[in-house]
């Protein structure tokens, strides 16, 4: 006897997983990565040592040079770090108004979360595990989870 689930026949058919421990697969996803993350940095008015922090401590010197020339093949640690962001970013354009929505990460929260710091700064210390701590938050909010 199995002890399984069956479930009902669906025309859902999940998304493939993405292998980021491919080096080719960095290679085509890390150049539209860079360049959504740095319209990202824009719309939210990111200072440079901001956005060197979110991306995992990147040198000054090297944050300037994937600005000028974003081919570069991105670590896991970074696109995974990118992807909450832009996922973040979306969720916040899915919930509020775009003023708002750019806004938000950098106005003080009182959720206890955050615990009155802003989520921005939340991000910053708190490094991937936060960034999904915000993802996972926005997402229920917009009632994606």
């Amino acid at each position: 006897m199995s002890l399984a689930y069956a479930y009902p026949s669906s025309r859902f058919e999940p998304a493939p997983v993405i292998d980021l421990s491919d080096k080719a697969t960095r290679e085509r996803l890390s150049k539209s990565a860079l360049q959504g993350f740095f319209k990202l940095a824009q719309a939210w008015k990111l200072r440079d040592e901001d956005a060197c922090i979110l991306l995992g401590g990147v040198s000054s010197s090297a944050f300037y040079e994937w600005k000028k020339k974003p081919g570069r093949v991105l670590e896991v640690d970074r696109i995974t770090r990118i992807s909450y962001l832009l996922g973040i970013y979306k969720a916040l354009h899915i919930l509020y108004g775009d003023q708002l929505a750019d806004q938000w990460v950098s106005m003080p929260n009182r959720n206890v979360i955050f615990g009155g710091k802003t989520p921005l700064r939340y991000m910053q210390e708190g490094g991937l595990l936060a960034m999904q701590t915000v993802r996972t938050l926005l997402d229920a909010r917009r009632g994606g989870m």
